[in-house]
């Protein structure tokens, strides 16, 4: 190792131990990618705090919103390429439940990229966890034709579950099968990636499935299950709908939220790999703004001055968030990925210590690895 990356990766390493140290988060799995360097790939802090349960490299983190790019955009895109769906498809084209309703010509490409008039959020589960768990989804889309749009669809972008709620239902329509059934087919298992990236379908509250040897990371405690989530959904709509939605729902480690970034990554390059995702469609989804705001097709862009990807990442980046501490950034013409997976909310969800930690960690890691702007 040289020297100076020595010295980069020290300091990473203090501000990460820093970090937990200082309640930003309890533990959490750090990995940077940069053309040129080694993977750097590590563990810091507690999954659980008690009793207490060591962070590792290959913990399953609640991905939360990452479900957004990585579950339902995915398979968005393998569905557009098996030509059951279009961008420029409506709801009411291709969902019978909302071919009847003011909703039915609402572009797909505007639900994925945030401007279709959709409120941000609203508390569906309340009325979903009185209603059979099989029929759930029916009574979701009702709720969401029913749903009063906020403004004229196109003209502003609102980040909304409500967007990515809809659509989940559009893929199933349009597949045949669960999201999550979906995702693991036309996506990950291709990719080999069944085991590290995957929705635990347990809105039952259950013991949820877990690789061999694996371990979760702990969330918030459930009030549901009467229990701290391990493993469990914390997203209380997704809960209700059994834990697989298309705005939240998906489980996984950094090393399988990072080897889908790097197919994404040659596919936007040209490169075919293994999936049926075509790099022309994936090119279209991280290049395409349908609205007025930072939102590609599924993926989030840098805003300035102030983005989360900090100073280093070029405005050709995608990105996106996650409440329970989540995020990944890729450059996507200079190759690098950064991905911060932590539980910043067991414990304490109104914990927001990790917003003004983020730029600083993927500022640290660009240069520690030598890669600063330009």
């Amino acid at each position: 190792m040289q020297k100076g990356r020595a010295k980069g990766v020290k300091e990473l390493d203090l501000l990460m131990e820093k970090a937990v140290a200082d309640g930003v988060f309890p533990g959490a799995v750090l990995l940077a990618d940069i053309p040129g360097q080694p993977l750097f790939c590590e563990a810091f802090g507690l999954a659980r705090l008690a009793p207490a349960l060591p962070m590792t490299r290959d913990t399953i983190f609640d991905l939360a919103s990452l479900t957004k790019p990585l579950a339902l955009a995915t398979s968005f895109m393998a569905l557009t390429d098996l030509g059951r769906l279009s961008l420029s498809a409506t709801l009411g084209e291709v969902h019978k439940d909302f071919a009847a309703s003011d909703k039915k010509d609402l572009e797909l490409a505007r639900l994925l990229g945030h401007c279709a008039g959709f409120p941000a959020w609203q508390p569906y589960y309340k009325g979903l966890l009185s209603v059979p768990l099989s029929q759930r989804k029916q009574a979701l889309a009702s709720l969401i034709a029913k749903e009063a749009l906020v403004y004229e669809p196109g003209q502003q972008t609102l980040y909304s579950d409500i967007d990515y709620m809809a659509l989940g239902l559009v893929c199933e329509q349009a597949g045949g099968k669960t999201l999550d059934a979906l995702a693991r087919d036309l996506v990950y298992r291709p990719l080999g990636l069944e085991n590290e990236l995957f929705f635990v379908n347990a809105g039952d509250c259950n013991a949820p499935r877990l690789p061999e040897g694996r371990i979760f990371a702990a969330t918030a405690p459930c009030q549901q299950a009467g229990k701290m989530a391990e493993g469990l959904v914390n997203d209380d709509n997704a809960r209700a709908l059994g834990g697989v939605a298309g705005h939240a729902g998906l489980f996984g480690s950094a090393k399988g939220v990072w080897l889908l970034l790097r197919e994404l990554l040659a596919f936007f390059q040209g490169r075919a790999g293994k999936s049926v995702i075509k790099p022309s469609t994936v090119k279209t989804f991280l290049s395409s703004r349908p609205g007025p705001g930072t939102f590609v097709l599924g993926f989030d862009t840098p805003s300035r001055p102030d983005s989360s990807s900090g100073s280093f990442f070029s405005d050709v980046s995608v990105g996106h968030l996650g409440f329970t501490g989540t995020s990944f950034w890729m450059d996507l013409q200079k190759g690098s990925i950064v991905i911060l997976l932590s539980n910043r909310i067991h414990t304490n969800p109104s914990n927001e210590a990790i917003k003004t930690f983020r730029p600083l960690i993927h500022n640290a890691a660009m240069q520690a690895f030598g890669k600063h702007a330009g």
